[in-house]
């Protein structure tokens, strides 16, 4: 081919085209990376990225958000609170951040009660949070916080071998307790025998599985509470009401006799009465629940009147399930005539409307294993239980939120599995190197 002057200039011109051309396409990637952003989470549980759970959350908080950060300019503190708030920034554009420095503004500092370089302190409308840690779970928690309204009392019941919210044993309630107050519910026990009122600010009375009877003016000051419009969560379960039938009449709601057997659970759980449910009927309270339950032993409940009440089912075993009559002792068969078979209605949800109150919730399960220290962790049941909870407080925007578990944080590897990684890395790849270093000194000495 001739090169011309002509053809030159054609390619100089071509040459500057396309320079300019690649610039301009580089600028427009630039600005859309700043406006669109994407990101990719490989983790198997996403914990690197916002739950659905978080999310939901921030999108139920309809005012702004002010993060105030009392973080050093040292260090890349800042820059690390940046990053974590723009997790959040992402899915609630309201979320304004302010950096103050301890050191070049101590009295600030002082009167937000700072005590630690890199705290965050989180404002909406007139509540704050002050978070330590960098966590989704504390930040989500903390929003959980702002976002109800005023404190939330839950009173459980004491003095009759009820499951506690503050003792440790595996049949005791602290763990779900823990839960609660993470989400800002305030919980304590309360004694009947020594003191017969129940205070007014109470949210939600709570009853779980006594193991002695009441006396006569115990259930006169609870049936007095469910009188004035009290919210009430009754975990029954499998056996004697204890002296409590008169609330059992006043709500309508008959425990009956037995025990929930169901033969597809028991290949799963091995063990006849420990019903797993997965599928659940149409309510607020279920309708978000993605993991199946599990409850150890579980009884039927009937409502049989509605003395004022809107009841709905919550929980209800399989069709194959029946409700066993007899003691179960080796190998359990449906009995016809004495069984009753399934499915069988477990748990209820029941409102009422009583006038100059507002909307008054109760809610029975026929079981109080399902939230006890030894069960709570098995698929939804600490779902379930704070699902409830936010219901009967009447916390509608937050019934649907799940707890998140992270399945992935920590490597698990067996002894074996131990002793061959640290064979490969301590004594294989070190002789694999000093072998191969020989081979080539010794081929270089031959030549």
């Amino acid at each position: 081919m001739r090169i011309t002057s002509q053809s030159r200039i054609q390619l100089r011109v071509a040459t500057a085209v396309f320079t300019l051309l690649a610039i301009v396409i580089t600028g427009l990637l630039m600005w859309l990376t700043q406006i669109y952003q994407t990101h990719w989470d490989l983790t198997r549980s996403g914990r690197n990225s916002l739950s659905e759970a978080s999310i939901t959350l921030l999108n139920k908080l309809d005012k702004p958000l002010t993060i105030t950060a009392y973080a050093s300019n040292t260090g890349g503190q800042r820059e690390t609170i940046k990053k974590f708030i723009a997790s959040f920034s992402h899915h609630k554009a309201d979320i304004s951040l302010e950096f103050v420095d301890p050191n070049t503004d101590p009295q600030r500092t002082r009167d937000a009660g700072i005590q630690f370089d890199g705290e965050i302190v989180i404002s909406y409308e007139n509540s704050k949070e002050t978070l330590n840690s960098l966590t989704e779970e504390e930040m989500t928690n903390a929003l959980t916080r702002l976002g109800h309204r005023g404190e939330r009392w839950l009173l459980f019941i004491a003095g009759h071998g009820e499951r506690s919210p503050v003792r440790q044993a595996n049949y005791d309630l602290s763990n779900w307790a823990e839960q609660l107050s993470k989400k800002g519910f305030k919980t304590r026990t309360l004694q009947l025998g020594e003191n017969p009122q129940i205070p007014n600010n109470t949210t939600a009375l709570i009853i779980s599985a006594p193991q002695s009877r009441y006396l006569p003016g115990e259930i006169k000051a609870i049936s007095k509470f469910i009188d004035q419009g009290g919210n009430l969560l009754w975990l029954g379960d499998p056996g004697d009401l204890l002296g409590l039938e008169p609330l059992s009449e006043q709500l309508g709601i008959e425990f009956q006799k037995g025990v929930v057997v169901d033969p597809l659970s028991q290949v799963i759980t091995g063990s006849a009465t420990a019903v797993v449910v997965a599928n659940f009927p149409k309510h607020v309270i279920t309708e978000n629940l993605s993991h199946q339950t599990l409850f150890p032993s579980i009884t039927g409940l009937d409502f049989s009147k509605s003395n004022g009440w809107l009841a709905k089912p919550i929980l209800d075993s399989r069709e194959a399930a029946w409700l066993e009559m007899d003691n179960l002792k080796g190998k359990s068969e449906f009995n016809k005539g004495r069984d009753i078979r399934g499915p069988i209605t477990t748990g209820f949800a029941m409102t009422r409307k009583i006038d100059g109150n507002p909307e008054q919730r109760v809610v029975v399960i026929g079981d109080g294993d399902f939230l006890s220290n030894t069960y709570l962790l098995n698929g939804g049941n600490l779902d379930l239980g704070l699902s409830i909870i936010n219901w009967i407080s009447r916390d509608d925007d937050f019934v649907s939120i799940p707890a998140r578990t992270v399945v992935d944080a920590n490597l698990s590897l067996s002894g074996l599995e131990q002793i061959i990684i640290a064979a490969i890395f301590m004594v294989i790849l070190p002789l694999g190197l000093i072998v191969s270093g020989i081979v080539v000194w010794w081929r270089r000495r031959k030549q």
